[in-house]
């Protein structure tokens, strides 16, 4: 019977994943599993964690709001994360810029054609004064670069892994 339970308690990590998770984290969870179910009062789960009464209501309120958030009904299928709706909202900015510039070229090309003069920018008034220009640093500006350049190389270990399995697909 022991091993039965054993394997269970085994499975039941497994599913969990519970080695991912650090070793305080499962205390306070099992502290806050343990009041739900009776097993101890609030205040001997607070002593046993080493936190205030209060901090303990804040951690109960937290799990309380994680198993909630949990138990949510999740659409089906593979869910779309922000990384690749910005990759696209990126090459769509690219593609609208580059037809923009067109469009303007178009349009200077009517104008000279049809003898038009460009439009001219409206002047500030006299005492108007410029706004004062902003410092570009080169440190900033390779950090912008670097931060762009940034999900391109979150895929390439895949684009090696999946390289990797598909020459060792060949050889085999």
């Amino acid at each position: 019977m022991k091993d039965t339970s054993k394997m269970r308690l085994k499975l039941l990590g497994n599913e969990l994943q519970l080695v991912q998770i650090d070793a305080r984290a499962r205390k306070q969870a099992a502290a806050v599993l343990e009041v739900l179910a009776g097993l101890r009062t609030p205040q001997q789960a607070a002593d046993e964690l080493g936190i205030s009464l209060p901090t303990y209501f804040n951690l109960e309120i937290r799990a309380m709001r994680g198993l909630t958030f949990a138990c949510c009904a999740q659409p089906p299928g593979r869910q779309q994360t922000l990384a690749p709706k910005l990759r696209q909202a990126q090459s769509r900015l690219a593609e609208l810029e580059q037809q923009m510039g067109r469009y303007q070229a178009l349009l200077r090309t009517a104008q000279r054609s049809a003898g038009l003069a460009p439009p001219v920018p409206p002047k500030r008034p006299a005492g108007a004064r410029r706004a004062p220009r902003k410092p570009s640093v080169r440190a900033m500006r390779t950090i912008t670069a670097l931060r762009q350049a940034q999900p391109a190389s979150d895929e390439s270990p895949a684009m090696a892994a999946s390289a990797a399995s598909a020459v060792g697909a060949e050889a085999g």
